[in-house]
């Protein structure tokens, strides 16, 4: 018998995570593990700190490992009685990259919403962000992060990039069908065509201006996959100022609509960085680390799917 120190609504949100992560620990995630040994059998389990940090980030906001061990300690330590310290829970929870890669893929693709579209489809990309300035040198996961410019912040950064793939809900912020993690220098045109370019079928897809490839998306995928990308019109090079003119009604006019049908996915990126503060990795140092703050972030967004 203890005393909680936390409401009965967040218990109740606590223990789902907690057999959630079990369940699926059982199933699929404790092969995903870093292991120094096969008889690794630690007294705090890998479940645990799953279940601690997606409950930390879900229901109390805290993202930096600190602030999690330290609320653990002080709110969680009679649900976690064998919490190791600092040092150790923070070396343990980079040895669990590929279960909450892992995790991440389930939620999104077990839990997605009966109203998303089958047809239409979004596709943009946002930075995730471990130093900023023009002149700045980033040092860290160097095998993950390269330097980029974000046109939408007006900002040189060093990092990587979520390409997402969403589907069109009517009302609602787009669901993810695929995400993607690239170097911040990588085309976003490039990334689409490897990535995503071979296994879409019969599907319109809005983008931003670089999306457009009418010679890739209009001689080849209409007519082998039924695809068809819609972007705002991009200017022609050495095209007339009189046809410019001529054409600018129709293209002003269409580039607005396909702008204001893509406009959900930037509201799902807003969403996404509201709920985890996933853009910001500032204080991440080896690549273990940076791919568990976005794999780990992504988890505790969509785990209130398992509600």
């Amino acid at each position: 018998f203890f005393i909680s120190m936390i409401s009965n609504e967040k218990e109740q949100k606590l223990i789902a995570i907690y057999f959630y992560i079990c369940d699926l620990y059982d199933k699929e995630l404790c092969f995903l593990c870093q292991r120094n040994s096969n008889n690794f059998q630690p007294e705090f389990t890998d479940q645990e700190l799953m279940t601690i940090y997606l409950f930390a980030g879900h229901e109390q906001r805290y993202f930096q490992i600190n602030e999690i061990h330290s609320f653990t300690k002080d709110y969680l330590l009679n649900w976690f009685p064998k919490l190791p310290s600092y040092q150790t829970f923070s070396y343990r929870l980079n040895l669990l990259v590929g279960a909450f890669q892992a995790l991440a893929n389930k939620l999104i693709g077990s839990f997605k919403p009966e109203n998303c579209s089958s047809l239409l489809s979004l596709v943009d990309s946002m930075p995730i962000i471990t130093c900023a300035g023009k002149n700045r040198t980033g040092k860290v996961a160097t095998e993950l992060t390269a330097k980029g410019f974000c046109s939408t912040k007006n900002l040189y950064y060093y990092g990587c990039k979520i390409h997402t793939l969403a589907s069109v809900r009517q009302g609602k912020i787009p669901f993810p069908e695929s995400i993607i993690i690239t170097p911040a220098e990588d085309n976003d045109l490039t990334v689409f065509k490897q990535a995503w370019g071979d296994n879409i079928l019969s599907k319109v897809i809005f983008g931003d201006k670089i999306y457009s490839d009418k010679e890739y998306f209009n001689s080849n995928k209409r007519k082998t996959q039924h695809i068809e990308m819609l972007t705002p019109v991009k200017g022609i090079k050495g095209q007339t100022e009189e046809i410019k003119q001529r054409d600018k009604a129709f293209n002003d006019i269409f580039s607005e609509a396909v702008s204001k049908v893509r406009q959900p996915i930037e509201a799902f990126f807003n969403w996404l960085n509201e709920k985890t503060k996933i853009q910001r990795a500032m204080k991440v140092r080896s690549t273990a680390g940076l791919l568990n703050h976005i794999y780990g972030k992504l988890a505790v967004a969509f785990i209130y799917l398992i509600f």
